[in-house]
């Protein structure tokens, strides 16, 4: 079973595949984050200062490292997300900009705004999520999406627009229609978000639940959650 996390922003997704991994005994991906990837790619930016042409080489950075680690995993495993959300990310940001949080009180960016840039950005996005919608339905058996359910959490990373994760989380649904993988539509709190996972797949269980989520709470608070910018500044001094 190969098994994707899904869901945007702030929707748990991370937690969640911590904690199911503990629970079943399934390995869990462990491809680099792009607040990870962000340092070699563009030395000194925050994720609101790049450009359109930054953001396709991050996302083609983040595609093949989850690409890779899907494969040394094989035929069994939990993963934190797909390469869906980096093209979606990216076709959201045709509509609300590079800096997502700039425009969090406008519906949207007009068509007939968007700058030429945007338009070639929007254009190569496309096949992006062309290749990447491929990549993806050759690889996942299935799909668990996490509603929405908590609030954006103001990191100084993550755009802080609700239009823009709720545009991304609607995306992501009508795509797992679109490309027919099964999927289901989950929330509750962690205790019932693994109970429910690992009824409708018939996971196996290792450990209690209580246990499974201690051993996230420590796995989670061990995550090096510095800024993009702070780790490049780390890194050079």
């Amino acid at each position: 079973m190969k098994l994707s996390i899904s869901g945007t922003y702030s929707a748990g997704k991370t937690s969640t595949v911590i904690a199911l991994s503990h629970y079943t005994g399934v390995p869990r991906t462990l491809a680099k984050t792009i607040r990870e990837i962000m340092p070699a790619a563009v030395p000194g930016k925050s994720l609101a200062e790049v450009t359109p042409a930054e953001y396709l080489q991050i996302a083609m950075r983040r595609h093949t490292g989850r690409a890779v680690a899907e494969a040394v995993l094989g035929e069994e495993f939990i993963s934190d997300g797909s390469s869906l959300q980096e093209w979606i990310y990216g076709a959201a940001r045709v509509h609300y900009g590079m800096n997502p949080s700039a425009t969090a009180q406008i519906e949207r960016v007009a068509p007939g705004d968007l700058t030429d840039e945007m338009r070639f950005f929007q254009a190569v996005i496309e096949q992006y999520g062309h290749a990447f919608r491929q990549h993806v339905k050759s690889t996942f058996d299935a799909f668990v999406h996490l509603r929405n359910e908590q609030k954006l959490t103001n990191d100084g990373h993550r755009p802080m627009n609700e239009r823009f994760r709720n545009f991304c989380d609607d995306m992501l649904l009508s795509t797992l229609d679109q490309l027919e993988i099964p999927h289901w539509v989950i929330g509750g709190t962690m205790p019932e978000r693994l109970t429910t996972i690992t009824e409708i797949f018939e996971l196996p269980t290792v450990m209690s639940v209580d246990d499974a989520i201690e051993l996230t709470n420590a796995d989670y608070a061990a995550i090096d959650k510095r800024l993009e910018t702070t780790r490049a500044a780390a890194a050079a001094g």
